[in-house]
């Protein structure tokens, strides 16, 4: 029997459903010809025999289940869920933009080829560099095209013997793997002291097996970095790396705290690639695709992907080939990159301006700050000073009641909150990764706040076992982990 409480449903599978007389759909019969692929006949399919009424209701019923941006505040931010303003979507559905494709000829579609051109001009102003390609598809593929683009310079270089990337022991997994798909060797720089590079780290891991660093073929670094810090060295870091003959790519995934304020070119970057839906609005995850165009400087501009963007002499936008640029390391994909995205990233700079975008990461910023200065006292916060657009707190202090990160994720689970990101950083214990974005209202951060002095409260109270069985108001319970990755149900049954 279906439990409800309130509207809170317990919804079943279609396949358990009491089936209907008639079908939603009415297919024909088919005709008597002999099925070449092996399928078995209609009535043996086993699809389920539903009206439409009974369809609809099940999938309406399953989306009141979805955590939304729309429904509440997201603690993990920008890395998947962001507010998207609605004037994006209104534009990017205008027909002129959403009914064209990718095969039309290209006379055909100058708008759509000058809005690439204008975004391409947005991201080379706010970056400092000045060669843009907006075809990767996501933030790991962009990621990808930027240490192609470095490999490449190298081999058109002659320097086959720069093979060692250095890369934070705190940075993105993708990071390392990125540049082993390169084929590049990878070397770790500490950072567990402070949560940053430090000089002395960096020449040690820069000249570990060259006295002139001449095996290095350049360096990634997310800045702000990981833990929501600001990399203080960067500038000397940075020259040391060039001194050595090495490119610095910057991974973008946290531009959102410096857009409008600080250009990455300004402390050194090579290369970078800028997730459009975390910076700049567009969605994400299962709101829909994400785009990672790469900014680079002008001597390695020619050596990135086409195609991009370019005007010809007749003021016509055209799209470059090969041919145009003989030194470039190809086609990443079919086409052009993910345009919807383009036209959303856009609406929002020019809806912002340059001065908005620079409160976006003021805002962002200050919002995150607030958040720490609030919870500094309930819990452990391994880095002094200041964060930038996210901050690091760790379970240290709740550890000790056996109540760790995993359990203060599902008490917020249990208080109507998505949790932050756990577990990252891997560099530190019991990590939770908070990032509030700049679209939250004072009044949200203090509700989310007043909930986590609750926890901890809690916690020092003595009810350290109740968060072992959280969430318990939600349709689906705490899962035992250990059993479930021992013995997944991989199938399943329906009672008779």
């Amino acid at each position: 029997m279906n439990q409800d409480r309130g509207l809170h449903y317990e919804e079943n599978l279609l396949w358990e459903k009491e089936y209907s007389e008639s079908s939603g759909v009415d297919l024909a019969e088919p005709e008597d010809i002999p099925l070449r692929i092996g399928v078995a006949p209609r009535e043996e399919v086993g699809l389920p025999q539903l009206s439409e009424p009974q369809v609809v209701r099940h999938f309406v019923r399953m989306s009141t289940w979805n955590y939304s941006i729309d429904h509440g505040f997201f603690p993990l931010g920008s890395c998947t869920m962001k507010h998207n303003p609605r004037l994006n979507e209104k534009l990017a559905r205008l027909s002129g933009f959403a009914q064209i494709h990718p095969m039309q000829p290209q006379s055909t579609v100058q708008g759509a080829l000058e809005l690439m051109h204008e975004l391409q001009n947005w991201l080379a102003e706010l970056t400092g560099l000045w060669g843009v390609c907006l075809a990767p598809s996501a933030g790991a593929h962009g990621e990808l095209a930027g240490m192609m683009t470095i490999r490449r310079a190298h081999e058109i270089q002659g320097n086959s013997k720069r093979k060692i990337v250095l890369t934070p022991d705190s940075s993105h997994g993708t990071n390392p793997a990125t540049a082993v798909m390169c084929g590049f060797e990878v070397r770790s720089i500490s950072t567990q002291e402070t949560g940053r590079l430090s000089v002395e780290a960096f020449k040690d891991a820069l000249y570990k097996t060259d006295e002139n660093g001449a095996d290095i073929a350049g360096m990634m670094v997310t800045n702000p970095n990981t833990c929501g810090l600001f990399e203080r060295n960067i500038i000397e870091i940075s020259d040391l790396l060039h001194k050595a003959g090495g490119y610095f790519y910057c991974d973008g995934a946290n531009f959102n705290a410096l857009v409008g304020k600080v250009r990455p070119a300004d402390f050194g970057v090579d290369v970078m690639h800028i997730n459009l839906h975390k910076t700049f609005s567009t969605p994400h995850g299962g709101g829909g695709p994400g785009s990672g165009p790469i900014c680079c400087t002008k001597d390695l501009a020619q050596y990135m992907p086409v195609p991009r963007v370019i005007k010809n002499s007749k003021g016509e936008y055209i799209l470059e080939t090969k041919e145009d640029r003989s030194d470039t390391l190809g086609t990443l994909k079919a086409f052009q990159g993910q345009f919807g995205m383009f036209v959303r990233a856009l609406s929002y700079m020019k809806s912002h301006g340059s001065d908005g975008l620079r409160q976006v990461s003021e805002d962002a910023v200050l919002n995150a700050n607030y958040i720490l200065s609030q919870l500094k006292d309930d819990y452990h916060v391994p880095y002094e000073g200041s964060c930038m657009h996210e901050c690091l707190l760790t379970d240290k202090k709740q550890k000790q009641y056996d109540v760790t990160t995993l359990d203060i994720a599902k008490a917020l689970v249990e208080y109507g909150y998505h949790p932050m990101t756990i577990y990252f950083p891997l560099i530190l214990a019991g990590t939770m990764l908070i990032e509030p974005t700049e679209t939250e209202s004072k009044d949200t951060l203090e509700r989310f706040i007043s909930t986590m002095k609750k926890i901890a409260q809690d916690v020092k109270d003595g009810k350290n076992k109740e968060f072992h069985d959280l969430p318990k108001s939600t349709p689906r319970k705490r899962l035992d982990e250990v059993r479930a990755a021992r013995n997944p149900v991989l199938n399943y049954n329906i009672a008779s």
